[in-house]
């Protein structure tokens, strides 16, 4: 059995379509892996890369230890089953299912046992003399599932298997195929476009949209925490009801004001991750309740709404309606003002009856209007603090504290300012002190709520940390934004620096053998690259490598100070900046800017930097593609 690894895989056909972009992800040993979403969104072309049946354009794919990237298909060790089937039609069941093991010479007895055994799982076992044309669909499909069982591969591909049955074939064979992974406790990757499918076969679910990954999670993380409006919509039936509405924070209650005028209340509490800036009553924003999580009252408060139309289903009612007490112009698609309610047990609903709709405050979700990413993300990206300029210090959350000289330019004479502060920018010091109001266990890490007034700072802390605790903790400046009258007027230091340059390569005889070695160039600095990136940079860009701009990426913590006897790439010294905690030079080399830490006493008008080639990541200037 084996895990498997893709990392930064990408699809580009000759005509610059990117079907695939930058998908990654780590698959464990016996994982049920489900890629899932709409038509040409990708899917099934990462699986045929996995299978080997398309070429990787970039990235690096693993099947245990080993990179398969050019191996052939047969050398894998997996099995796939299409969509199609793909049985040959003149050959019997068992012929079918033997045809592979005898490709490979294996002896017929062994063939036999593996057979029968198969058939035996499969329950198809009285009709191994059978043609596929004498099998229903459902039939055709175990024949198609044993023909990969019989060996006893490393990995299941499964690409839209079920696609070909009806609704109540597809339900049985997914019950079986997810009995059969638990039998062989192997690895499954299994693409569809139905939700359904991936909701209840699926231990991780990777939902796709457009060649780019929306989100990677369990079933229930996605469908109770989706990362962006699309995964909301995408997964659950009926979809999510999605209104624009503005949000008004008063005390502890947040008044959600729909657009006829409807307004719900929900404890600030519930959505006390979402910005102050979108609690104001000045910023649309998207409103997300799924059907099933609204309740219906004849009279009385909530939303209002005349019914449209009525799904009774036997044990749940599905009501149609649309905001307002009357139907006004009808369209069939009118997002902003339909909503869909699944009730238990009503029968006292009917087509044009005015109701009125109340959210479950525990299950409501916020989208940005625009970007249609969550508000409420697991862990908030910033924290808004106001802060004040006092001499050589600066107020904030209640102390004063050195004013950094890095801020003290950027603000230019500003009195009054904000910071946008990561929770990861937050870590234990002597600065400040904030009670602990919930701790609370956010992807194996520990999210702090610091009490500051009515709201909160949100903080990574470490697992000794409890509720109630007085939190005293310091900021790492450089990973800090300040704002002036709502305009940036200094961003957080990157953890990387951007370098463009050119790619190069030499051929000279070693021991009578020619060996190829490949440079990374940059200004006036030359580094070698490792041959593996080389070559890979060459398959992808072909002969064209040698004359296109490459962007180089270094982590910043890997660039140093070149010393008198290695070569290294000359800037001159714009300005320091001082955080208090750390300390740069904003450095100039032929027009390329970045920042390099030195040492609080470090001083020179020129300096010479340095760093190792595997510290380098390769992009392609032309398309958004990471090559190494």
């Amino acid at each position: 059995m084996a895990n498997l690894k893709l990392s930064h895989i990408y699809k580009v056909y000759e005509n610059g379509h990117k079907a695939v972009n930058d998908f990654s992800i780590d698959i464990a040993d016996r994982e049920f892996i489900v890629f899932v979403g709409p038509s040409g969104c990708g899917k099934s072309t990462t699986l045929r890369m996995i299978a080997g049946l398309e070429t990787i354009t970039a990235g690096d794919l693993f099947i245990g230890d080993t990179l398969v990237n050019d191996m052939e298909p047969k050398d894998r060790d997996i099995a796939m089953v299409f969509q199609s089937y793909a049985l040959y039609p003149h050959m019997t069941v068992y012929e079918n299912m033997a045809f592979g093991l005898r490709n490979r010479k294996m002896p017929e007895e062994e063939i036999k046992e593996r057979v029968l055994k198969a058939a035996k799982i499969l329950d198809i076992e009285e009709y191994l003399d059978r043609k596929p044309k004498a099998m229903s669909g459902g039939q055709r499909q175990r024949v198609a599932l044993g023909r990969a069982l019989v060996r006893n591969p490393k990995v299941f591909l499964l690409d839209e298997p079920l696609s070909n049955l009806d609704a109540k074939l597809r339900a049985t064979m997914r019950t079986e195929i997810t009995a059969l992974h638990k039998s062989l406790k192997t690895t499954f990757i299994y693409v569809t476009h139905d939700q359904v499918e991936a909701m209840t076969m699926g231990t991780r679910i990777v939902v796709m949209k457009l060649g780019y990954v929306q989100q990677i999670d369990t079933p229930m993380n996605l469908y109770n925490e989706p990362y962006n409006k699309f995964v909301a919509g995408f997964i659950g039936t009926p979809q999510m009801n999605f209104f624009d509405v503005t949000l008004n924070r008063d005390g502890d209650r947040v008044y959600v004001t729909f657009s006829n005028g409807d307004t719900v209340t929900v404890p600030y509490e519930h959505v006390s991750k979402i910005h102050s800036s979108y609690l104001n009553g000045d910023k649309v924003v998207t409103f997300g309740i799924r059907p099933e999580h609204i309740s219906l009252q004849k009279e009385g408060e909530g939303l209002k709404f005349i019914v449209t139309n009525v799904e009774r289903l036997g044990n749940e009612t599905i009501v149609y309606g649309k905001l307002g007490d009357h139907l006004g112009e009808f369209t069939m698609k009118d997002e902003g003002n339909n909503i869909i309610v699944k009730v238990i047990d009503r029968d006292d609903i009917e087509v044009g009856d005015v109701v009125y709709a109340t959210p479950n405050p525990n299950k409501v979700h916020f989208f940005d209007a625009e970007t249609e990413v969550t508000l409420m993300n697991k862990i908030p990206p910033f924290n808004t603090v106001e802060a004040t300029v006092d001499g050589d210090r600066m107020l904030l959350l209640n102390k004063a504290v050195a004013l950094p000289e890095a801020f003290c330019k950027a603000l230019n004479g500003a009195e009054h300012f904000e910071l946008n502060i990561p929770p990861h920018a937050i870590v234990e010091g002597n600065d400040f002190t904030l009670k602990v109001a919930h701790i609370e266990k956010v992807d194996n890490q520990q999210l702090a709520y610091l009490r500051n007034g009515d709201s909160y700072l949100f903080a990574l802390v470490k697992d000794d940390v409890r509720e109630g605790d007085s939190y005293s903790f310091s900021l790492l400046n450089e990973k800090i934004n300040l704002n002036v009258n709502g305009e940036e007027v200094l961003k957080a230091v990157e953890d990387e620096v951007s370098l463009t340059g050119t790619f190069s390569k030499t051929e000279v005889k070693e021991n009578g053998d020619r060996v190829l070695h490949f440079f990374y160039n940059i200004e006036d600095y030359t580094v070698e690259a490792a041959p593996e990136f080389g070559y890979k940079i060459n398959s992808i860009d072909g002969d064209n490598c040698y004359k296109y701009t490459y962007r180089y990426a270094v982590n910043r913590d890997a660039i140093r100070l070149a010393d008198n006897s290695e070569p290294g790439l000359s800037g001159k010294v714009m300005e320091y900046l001082d955080y208090g905690n750390i300390r740069f030079a904003k450095v100039d080399s032929a027009g390329q800017e970045y920042l390099i830490k030195v040492d609080p006493l470090f001083k020179a008008d020129q300096v010479r930097v340095a760093f190792d080639s595997h510290e380098v990541s390769v992009y392609s200037t032309r398309i958004d593609m990471k090559l190494c």
